[in-house]
């Protein structure tokens, strides 16, 4: 794919070698497991409520799957993850924005985590584009434990074509390349998402449509009577 890396590289500002493309990013999650993880041995953690596919493609790769549930504010509950991990504890799975609570995770809790945990945290941002904060992948030289996971999915509307994207670095990246299927993203959808990548413009412009419907949605959902709070 390296037409297509080479087209993210310059969009990130980030190597080519330091991204993965995979079949979406389910197919990320899932070369992560297989990767880093061993069958019957190997345990993650999760944070829910949160995507249910970590929960998914652990059960299918035989990872037990401990959980440290978000708190009633539906940031990271650290103490219970630092309780929960072991030896044993591969990767620890954090979604933000949150699928389904839509929050940011602070980001000083999710350095703590990395500073704190030997084994990969995986950081999946596939609605960052919709948020008031950067990427993290401007701290992926900080953290060689850290991986950013994003998608085409969302806010560039391709998420028939499949394509995911995993950033981390270039060790991590070159094990999920040999594990991975050679031709996991076939040529045809690579040639749509090059076609794609060049309308940034036109992007930025859904993206600020979609948040300026988000924030009128709210307005509205104010004015109904029997809503007592709206979380952000």
């Amino acid at each position: 794919h390296v037409a297509l890396r080479n087209k993210i590289s310059a969009i990130k500002g980030i190597a080519p070698e330091h991204i993965f493309l995979g079949n979406g990013s389910d197919e990320c999650i899932d070369v992560l497991f297989r990767s880093f993880c061993e069958p019957g041995q190997s345990n993650t953690i999760i944070c829910p409520p949160t995507y249910g596919m970590y929960q998914v493609s652990a059960q299918i790769n035989d990872i037990a799957l401990l959980e440290a549930p978000l708190l009633p504010d539906f940031q990271l509950n650290l103490p219970h993850i630092e309780q929960l991990a072991t030896d044993k504890t591969r990767i620890i799975w954090i979604c933000s924005p949150n699928n389904p609570t839509g929050n940011l995770m602070h980001w000083e809790d999710i350095e703590t985590v990395l500073n704190h945990f030997s084994g990969l945290v995986v950081v999946d941002e596939a609605y960052i584009n919709f948020a008031r904060q950067r990427s993290l992948i401007t701290m992926l030289p900080d953290y060689p434990n850290l991986v950013v996971l994003q998608t085409l999915s969302k806010a560039w509307g391709l998420a028939g074509l499949r394509i995911g994207m995993a950033f981390a670095s270039a060790g991590i990246i070159e094990i999920m390349n040999k594990v991975k299927p050679p031709y996991n993203v076939n040529q045809a959808t690579q040639e749509i998402a090059l076609a794609a990548l060049k309308g940034i413009e036109k992007v930025n412009t859904m993206i600020i449509e979609i948040v300026n419907m988000r924030d009128a949605l709210i307005d509205i959902i104010k004015k109904i009577p029997t809503v007592e709070k709206i979380t952000p």
